[in-house]
């Protein structure tokens, strides 16, 4: 779509074109909860050309997703997340190499340490594939520290669970316990071994790349909102 407007403008959270409130796909009004937020978007439309492409947009598209698609029912929206608590990346962990082991223990037993810390809570943790089901206890506090999140704080979780098939990161991003480049590269750690000990070609590349732009984005979200 060709640009059609000249100047952007924030009006109490809510976008403006040339005056005109910006409408979600499913005709809100495109209000954002902060003023950094809305500041944010807002330079996104600023920074379109003469035709607007949503690839340079996410933060636009991860609000249109909190106000659409999130915010009716942040529940049901939540409980395809939730579901991570039972099966969380951090606690498969490889048979070999040692050297593997060694680093999957350096980087993933620390949030799993925290992750008890702050919700008081006991992980199983298994070697393989195989599911191995976590105490009730765990799955329904992991769940709980989901669900009290507003509807723009789930829509910047659920590409960052998602993403890096760890719920226990996403909530550590969440509280600061972990920064967004530390986080994406603890939860794609196999990858970057295998990637670091036989190398990848171009087409592995751009798909890791693509994969931590969305995760940015969404950590991005999280942080101003």
């Amino acid at each position: 779509m060709r640009r059609f407007y000249k100047e952007v403008a924030i009006v109490d959270g809510a976008i403006l074109l040339d005056g005109r409130p910006v409408r979600t796909p499913a005709r809100a009004s495109l209000a954002l909860p902060t003023a950094a937020l809305a500041e944010a978007v807002a330079q996104e439309w600023r920074m379109q050309g003469e035709e607007i492409d949503p690839r340079t947009m996410p933060l636009t598209g991860l609000s249109n997703a909190a106000i659409d698609r999130v915010a009716p029912d942040p529940a049901a929206f939540a409980r395809p997340l939730a579901d991570y608590a039972e099966s969380d990346l951090l606690c498969y962990r490889a048979e070999a190499p040692a050297e593997l082991i060694a680093r999957q223990s350096e980087a993933w037993d620390p949030l799993l340490d925290w992750a008890r810390t702050r919700f008081d809570i006991a992980f199983v943790v298994t070697t393989g594939i195989v599911h191995m089901a976590q105490p009730p206890a765990t799955v329904a506090r992991l769940s709980e520290a989901l669900l009290a999140r507003d509807a723009f704080a789930l829509a910047a979780m659920s590409p960052l669970v998602t993403i890096g098939g760890s719920l226990v990161t996403a909530l550590a991003l969440a509280e600061d316990a972990i920064d967004a480049d530390r986080a994406f590269d603890v939860t794609h750690l196999d990858e970057l071994w295998q990637a670091e000990r036989w190398g990848e070609d171009k087409l592995a590349l751009e798909a890791r790349a693509s994969r931590r732009r969305d995760f940015m984005a969404a950590a991005e979200l999280l942080d101003l909102s």
